[in-house]
């Protein structure tokens, strides 16, 4: 366990130290994230900070190849393991460089994450067999080994820059996947006797540090972005996990092994179940992303906010909240599987406490399924006795001008009448307009400061701020000849 963890602090303090530095030449270099209309920042970002989780990888990588417990692993692993890892992660960096300088197509970055893949097979790690529900294995042809095992890697990478969308959401859910993997690894080493699982526990450890020493930096408000030189080495190094278990573990050992009762519940299905559980959360965006767009027929690259952090935000939980309830929903599918080979009891109990634990987070994410918060909204709703009567302290009338208030409207003396020949309803203030044509009796044009409509200018406001007070209309003029006014 210490040369795991000496590996895990190496590789976080590298990342956490060179973290700031590789911020300066972002922002020099200018590859800096703008806001747009579905981002959650405001400001400018600097990218690259995948930058400085390579860094921590190498350092990680090169004490773990020095210690002399892990020498054996990484000897029968083959000369080419810890080259292979580098090179592909060296490619990802070039590519995820690019691509946050200048941008980079959809059919480059591809055509990058494929030959990463490609350099994995090369050093020697692919899934050489699959678990069948019987208990046995099936061991693939080398053309299906290859072909799936770029799938995995090219699927991880994608859909860990999916959920790259809030800050500090990628790392945590990643550094979650990976100290849980790292758990199953090292459960098996001790239990089966054997170091063929070192290596996928080393990756777990480099995983796990290179997260944990950019999330101080990444949490919110980032400082800094991993950008997708980070996104592409975080899914590289999850998918490689689980392609260095299977690829360095005989499945006999699964199988035969009975002592202490410690692999005999679902003991090939575990290396599968592991991995799809550390995957569920990223895999259910990147598949809901894919069947929304192909629905509306959008490409499947094209970006919009509806992925699982944005419906988060959307319900009304803070950045915050939405990232701890992914790291939260991300912990609960990773404890769950690796409790199968972890804990020694009955799977009742396991059963029940997943239940029990997805009912209370589900009101957690989801606020409308607290009864608590229901009853608070049923007793803070007030029905009006009648329709259309207006509460008790509230203005029938609409705002005022800025920096003017209303005065009531004085009722007409005596018995005069409207235009209109009707009188005014009771309690509404009167609105007289004289008709466009009328002439006033001094047979002057109005002033000019009078607009058509007959209502007085702003300017034309009394001092007390309020409207006009109802002005009593001049008295009709006899009938006679409009054209002279005489009878």
């Amino acid at each position: 366990m210490r040369e795991y963890a000496l590996v895990l602090l190496v590789t976080a303090a590298v990342t956490y130290l060179l973290t700031p530095a590789v911020r300066r030449v972002a922002v020099a270099a200018r590859a800096m994230h703008a806001p747009r209309a579905r981002d959650t920042h405001t400001q400018p970002t600097p990218l690259l900070g995948g930058l400085a989780m390579y860094g921590g990888m190498v350092a990680g990588l090169v004490v773990a190849s020095r210690l002399a417990f892990l020498q054996d692993p990484f000897a029968a692993a083959g000369s080419r393991t810890a080259a292979g890892l580098l090179l592909a992660g060296g490619l990802i960096v070039v590519v995820g460089f690019i691509d946050d300088r200048w941008g980079l197509g959809a059919i480059g970055k591809l055509a990058g994450q494929v030959a990463a893949a490609a350099i994995l097979v090369w050093s020697g790690q692919s899934l050489p067999w699959l678990p069948e529900p019987d208990g046995h294995v099936f061991l693939l042809p080398r053309d299906l080994s290859v072909t799936l095992t770029i799938l995995l890697v090219v699927v991880t990478i994608n859909a860990i820059n999916f959920i790259d969308g809030l800050d500090g959401l990628a790392a945590g859910i990643v550094g979650v996947a990976a100290l849980s993997f790292f758990v199953y690894s090292y459960v098996l080493i001790r239990t089966i006797g054997n170091t063929s699982q070192s290596l996928p526990a080393v990756a777990a450890a480099l995983l796990a540090g290179m997260c944990l020493g950019f999330l101080p930096h990444n949490f919110y408000p980032a400082r800094i972005f991993m950008g997708d030189v980070g996104a592409g080495l975080l899914g590289l190094l999850l998918a490689y996990g689980p392609i260095s278990s299977t690829a360095s573990l005989d499945p006999a050992l699964l199988t035969n092994y009975t002592h202490g009762q410690a692999l005999n519940r679902f003991p090939t299905l575990l290396p599968l179940l592991v991995p799809a559980a550390i995957f569920v959360v990223p895999y259910t965006d990147l598949m809901f992303a894919i069947i929304r767009r192909m629905r509306a027929g959008k490409p499947l690259m094209a970006a919009d906010r509806q992925h699982l952090h944005h419906r988060l935000l959307n319900i009304g939980h803070s950045y915050r909240q939405s990232v701890l309830i992914m790291y939260l929903w991300a912990a609960l599918f990773s404890v769950t599987v690796v409790s199968l080979s972890v804990v020694r009891t009955h799977l009742i109990v396991l059963a029940a406490a997943t239940v029990i634990a997805v009912l209370v987070l589900l009101p957690v994410t989801m606020p409308v399924l607290r009864p608590w918060r229901s009853r608070g909204r049923r007793a803070a709703v007030r029905v009006p006795a009648h329709r259309g009567t207006v509460p008790q302290g509230a203005s029938p009338l609409p705002a005022a001008p800025h920096g003017l208030r209303y005065r009531p409207a004085q009722p007409l003396p005596g018995n005069a009448m409207p235009l209109s020949g009707q009188p005014p309803a009771a309690g509404m203030p009167l609105s007289v307009q004289p008709p466009p044509a009328a002439m006033p009796l001094s047979g002057q044009p109005p002033p000019a400061a009078m607009p058509l409509s007959g209502q007085p200018p702003a300017a034309a406001m009394p001092l007390s701020g309020g409207p006009a007070a109802a002005v009593r209309p001049d008295p009709l003029p006899p009938p006679g000849d409009p054209r002279t006014g005489r009878p």
